[in-house]
This record gives structure tokens, C-alpha cells and sequence, in this order.
């Protein structure tokens, strides 16, 4: 045994962590996606920019965009990174019960979202007559808004699947995440049959609240995660507060600027 590896025993210090480990990898893989998406992104938000300053007909965002409901939008995503933080740190403490109701909320918050998405989209389509062909504003704004959007549905999934691991291992996953899937397209659906944002919000709750009870009908005496094996958590986190940070420059940039 080497000295330093005598040091770190004797001392309790944890070992350094290989950068050819599983866990690191993981990170790694997640964090050269996140490059990459912000590339993406970051085209998008320049096409915007662009097609905006030579167009001189461009309407004001104000004038036919709901900066009021956005920001309550904004102030959603804001709240599940805030849940997400809450998660992560419960689950290095080594508990699990806070876990899962962090990570419920954060769920919850990304369904909300998503609800109040859709009933914009029904008013912008069906009421201020925009589409994604009209013209460059519509285009842009439908294609930004649409691929954030499909971040978000995309980590409601992911973070019910890590529920339900951290319910019942794989398994717990799968079923989870699908439920998440249905009841998060079906918040979709009925938001845009009804045309009303509170119908939106009631339909994410009560889809939120379906996902957490499976979750603790398939829970089982012991998790997947501990204080000491919680890196997938960790990714989920990555994941989630790159989300609602894009969704802040396109709030800034779309709605405000």
C-alpha cells in the first residue's frame, strides 16, 4: 500500500476519484451532451437574432406574447433546480424518503411547465394567428420554444426514471418513467382540448401526483441509492439545471429583449 494511500485511510479522506471510472464517465458523457446541446441552442438563439435584426417588420414581443404567464413559467424551472439541489444533497446525507419527494417536486414543476407551454401555444395558434410558416418570428419562436420543450419532456422522463430506481432498481425505472410519459402527454392533450391554463395546471398535478404514487406503490425496503452511490442523481441534476438555464436566455432574449 502506498503512502498516500496510508495518509487517506489513517485520515478518512476519500480517494481521488479516476477520471476511467464508471461514475466519472457517466459525467463526462453527460457533460460532452450539455456542450453540444449548447451548441444547438446557441445556433438557435443566433438564427434568431439574426432573422430579428434584418427584419424590419418584426413584431414586439410584448405585443403578442404573455411575458405575464411566462414568467410564472420561469419561476417554475427556477423552483425545480432549487427541488433538484434539495434532491442531490438528501441523497448524500443518505436520505432516501427526502429524495423522492424532491425529486417529485421537481417532476411536478417540469409537468406544470409543460401544461402552461401548451396552453400558450393553443393562444398564440388559435387566437393571435401564428404559426410556425406565417413568417420568420413565428418560425423561430415555435422551433426555440418546441426544442426546450422537448428538453423538458425529456427530463421529466429522465427524473422519473431515477424515482423509480430509486424506488425499485430497473425495473422501478421503466414503469415509472413510462407512466411520466403518459401522464405528461396526456396533461398535453387535455390542456390543449380545453384551451384553459388552470385545467393545465390541475392535469400536471394530478398526472405528478399519479407518477408519485406508482413510485411508492413499487417501493422497496432498500434503494438504489445511498450517500456514497448517488452519481446517477448527480447527472439528473446536470441535466435539470441546464434546462431551465437555456430557458432563462430564451425568456431574456425572446420574451424581454
Amino acid at each position: 500500500m502506498s503512502h498516500a494511500a496510508v495518509a487517506e485511510h489513517d485520515f478518512g479522506l476519500e480517494p481521488a476519484e479516476s477520471p476511467l471510472t464508471p461514475e466519472s464517465w457517466g459525467k463526462l458523457g453527460m457533460w460532452v451532451f450539455l456542450a453540444a446541446d449548447a451548441m444547438s441552442f446557441g445556433g438557435l438563439l443566433a438564427g434568431y437574432g439574426a432573422l430579428r435584426y434584418g427584419d424590419p417588420t418584426w413584431p414586439r414581443p410584448s405585443s403578442i406574447l404573455g411575458i405575464q404567464l411566462t414568467a410564472v413559467m420561469t419561476f417554475l424551472l427556477i423552483c425545480s433546480s432549487v427541488t433538484m439541489v434539495e434532491a442531490l444533497a438528501a441523497i448524500r446525507r443518505g436520505d432516501r424518503d427526502r429524495l423522492e419527494r424532491f425529486l417529485f417536486l421537481t417532476i411536478l414543476g417540469g409537468m406544470i411547465f409543460l401544461g402552461l407551454q401548451a396552453f400558450e401555444w393553443n393562444k398564440l395558434i388559435l387566437h393571435e394567428g401564428q404559426s410556425i410558416s406565417r413568417n420568420n418570428f413565428g418560425a423561430t419562436f415555435f422551433i426555440l420554444t418546441g426544442f426546450h420543450g422537448c428538453h423538458v419532456f425529456g427530463g421529466v422522463c429522465f427524473l422519473s426514471a431515477i424515482l423509480g430506481r430509486a424506488s425499485r432498481g430497473v425495473s422501478g425505472a421503466i414503469v415509472v418513467a413510462m407512466v411520466a410519459a403518459l401522464a405528461t402527454v396526456g396533461t398535453l392533450i387535455v390542456t390543449s382540448a380545453t384551451f384553459s391554463g388552470l385545467v393545465g395546471i390541475a392535469s400536471a398535478v394530478a398526472g405528478g401526483g399519479v407518477v408519485f404514487l406508482v413510485a411508492r406503490l413499487l417501493r422497496a425496503p432498500v434503494g438504489a441509492y445511498s450517500a456514497h452511490h448517488n452519481t446517477e442523481v448527480e447527472i439528473a441534476a446536470l441535466y435539470c439545471h441546464f434546462v431551465d438555464l437555456i430557458w432563462i436566455l430564451v425568456f431574456t432574449f425572446v420574451y424581454l429583449v
